[in-house]
């Protein structure tokens, strides 16, 4: 059953709704780890603790923060990139996303995510969502999250002010760039394996809410009756 911890919040309305995709409306966990896992083991990282931190960026900005000696990270990012567009085993939707997405008007929601386009279209297919008229991508942002840049594109390409957008986001570096873009932000946990500290109301999944769509063809969020 989702939580929604601010009930002023929960009930305001949006010009448009900004979506992460890996941990928000799909779980590609496995497989990003899979391709991410045999990486780290050959660079001789230990997964535990770097598994954790790949979660969220761009590829190339996971690398850079690494410092290895010796690496190129755009070669290595690409090589990475290969690695998960062939391999999309085990990409699902998040429960109840296909529908929820299926509901919005399509001028009115966007996917902004870390990853490249091609990834983020595999991944999407993979999963059986619809690919959206507007999406933001790692090929769109000159800074990746935290950064706010990828949200301020967002909204600017669904062209309502980022004041006035519902950010929905599964790990802290994407939630600090809804923060830090001005938006309201939503926290799925669907894939979380840990409990996030957040001040931000909280979504398992979609499946007990629908989008409500006004008159003005605003967005908010209800319960399922």
């Amino acid at each position: 059953m989702p939580s929604m911890t601010d009930t002023a919040r929960a009930a305001r309305t949006y010009g448009a709704f900004l979506f992460d995709m890996d941990g928000t409306i799909i779980n590609s966990l496995a497989a990003a780890e899979r391709v991410w896992g045999r990486w780290a083991l050959r660079h001789g990282l230990e997964l535990e603790s770097f598994l954790p931190t790949m979660h969220g960026k761009r590829g190339i900005d996971t690398i850079s923060a690494l410092n290895l000696p010796g690496i190129d990270p755009v070669a290595e990012a690409a090589e990475i990139l290969r690695g998960e567009i062939e391999d999309v085993e085990g990409v699902v939707a998040i429960e109840g996303a296909a529908d929820f997405l299926a509901s919005l008007p399509q001028e009115r929601w966007a996917i902004v995510t870390s990853a490249p386009a091609d990834l983020a279209r595999a991944r999407l297919a993979a999963a059986g969502l619809p690919q959206p008229s507007i999406m933001v991508t790692a090929e769109d942002v000159l800074v990746g999250k935290p950064d706010p840049q990828c949200y301020l594109r967002g909204a600017e390409r669904v062209g309502v002010d980022p004041s006035d957008v519902l950010v929905f986001e599964d790990v802290m570096a994407g939630v600090a760039a809804g923060e830090a873009a001005g938006a309201d932000v939503m926290v799925v946990t669907a894939t979380h394996r840990h409990p996030l500290e957040t001040e931000y109301p909280t979504l398992s999944d979609y499946r007990c809410i629908r989008a409500g769509i006004g008159p003005d063809r605003r967005l908010s969020i209800r319960r399922c009756d």
